[in-house]
């Protein structure tokens, strides 16, 4: 696991060189690099791929495959790579170009240079999709929201675009102009030009609420980048400070991130139990626990829901199992692997799954996810609105908070009363938050 963990948190990267018109020795370099990094790639997959059957496949063969290959170029390799890879039916272990895999880093770093939107594919029409816009950025200062769909990039269209194709177009340098066609539900096609900017992605967002006299400490966590754990730590710290008797932490739409972030957010929560078991292929398991570290034993309810996942599931099954937290929302996503993230010598990255993970009851929660102890589900129309304001998320309007107020245990909550802030305002006029970055 130690190992694994220092893989995550390595970003050293090698810049790609261009090359012009091939001459013959030019051509047997290119041979020579390409197939080098393909057979790195590979090594490191038939070293620690978590199945060692491989999905039946013969991992020997697809070797001598990749390598008895000539390649016009470099990308005609990685896309012979890719499609190697897909033999494993994994979409967590997968091949990342140069640029792309700058991209993955920006993200587990915590910054970016672009518009600032979360993009998926639609499961049902794989239309390009916003998930939602990054508060203060580009996107959202014009007017994007979640549910428009990406029309075309750049005049490119976006049929049968991957969410990585797109956000290659999308990233650029800072300062340069992006054009995007936007399609909106019951509206015309709009075309809208963003300047691409440096955003330091919000990870952690914080607020005290009132009900009647209670304190409640509202916690939002976006995802498990570098800086997770430390703007966990200074949230609850901050919350402590203003006296709250409750927190309640919000990992909806949280995708996860890096477990080692995770495994220490856990540890804030919990004194002693087990956090998670990892099993990597040859069947040997590493047990992580708590170590005493935990900043308040405070009551904790937990939000989650469909788009809760990984590192999230990590953190809200170690919770729910140890019953240190009463989890309200609606099932997670369902991912119980766990992956390294490996530097190639070109500058490309390879993520492999490595590992199966094991909530600390046992239960294996690929494919199913994690239940709350309190289900509470929203109409789609309640889930745009608060994916579209996000103001709302831990507010008044946000009905699965309202609910995991009420499961606090707090004597006298009573959930349809009004939320207030210190300062006397209702949630409905605005939020009184503190980001802790």
């Amino acid at each position: 696991m130690q190992k694994t963990y220092k893989r995550l948190l390595f970003t050293a990267a090698l810049a790609l060189v261009g090359l012009p018109a091939l001459t013959l020795t030019a051509q047997a370099t290119l041979q020579s690099s390409t197939k080098a990094v393909l057979d790195e790639a590979w090594q490191i997959v038939n070293r620690e791929y978590v199945d060692p059957q491989f999905n039946q496949v013969d991992w020997h063969s697809v070797r001598h495959t990749l390598l008895s290959q000539e390649y016009a170029s470099r990308e005609a390799a990685y896309e012979a790579l890719r499609q190697e890879l897909k033999q494993l039916d994994d979409p967590y272990t997968r091949f990342m170009s140069p640029e792309e895999f700058q991209s993955f880093r920006d993200r587990t770093n915590g910054e970016l240079v672009g518009i600032g939107i979360q993009l998926k594919a639609d499961p049902e029409s794989q239309a390009l999709t916003v998930v939602q816009p990054i508060e203060n950025s580009p996107a959202a200062a014009a007017g994007i929201l979640a549910g428009d769909v990406l029309y075309e990039i750049d005049g490119q269209s976006t049929e049968d675009m991957t969410v990585d194709d797109a956000v290659r177009l999308i990233r650029g340098e800072p300062d340069s102009p992006v054009t995007l066609t936007i399609r909106r539900q019951g509206e015309p096609l709009r075309i809208v030009t963003l300047t691409r900017s440096r955003i330091q992605l919000p990870t952690v967002s914080h607020a005290v609420y009132f009900n009647g006299e209670h304190r409640i400490g509202y916690i939002r966590l976006r995802d498990f980048n570098a800086h997770a754990a430390e703007d966990v730590e200074n949230a609850i710290q901050s919350l402590n400070e203003q006296q709250v008797e409750a927190f309640v932490l919000d990992l909806r739409n949280n995708p996860g991130g890096r477990l080692n972030q995770s495994i220490a957010i856990a540890r804030m929560w919990l004194n002693q139990g087990n956090i998670v078991r990892t099993v990597d292929r040859h069947g040997n398991d590493n047990q992580v626990r708590a170590n005493r570290t935990a900043l308040t034993n405070l009551p904790l309810a937990v939000l989650v829901n469909g788009n809760s996942a990984s590192a999230s599931e990590v953190l809200a099954g170690a919770l729910k199992d140890n019953r240190r937290a009463v989890v309200v929302g609606t099932q997670t996503f369902g991912k119980a692997l766990v992956q390294s993230v490996n530097t190639l010598s070109d500058g490309s990255g390879l993520n492999v799954t490595i590992a199966h993970y094991y909530t600390p009851s046992g239960l294996d929660i690929n494919h199913r996810g994690i239940t709350p102890n309190q289900i509470v589900t929203l109409t789609q129309d309640q889930q745009q609105a608060l994916l579209s304001t996000p103001g709302q998320l831990g507010t008044a309007q946000d009905l699965q908070f309202i609910q995991a107020v009420a499961e606090l245990g707090l004597s006298d909550v009573q959930p349809d009363r009004q939320f207030t802030f210190q300062d006397g305002q209702t949630s409905q006029s605005r939020r009184s938050s503190g980001d802790s970055r």
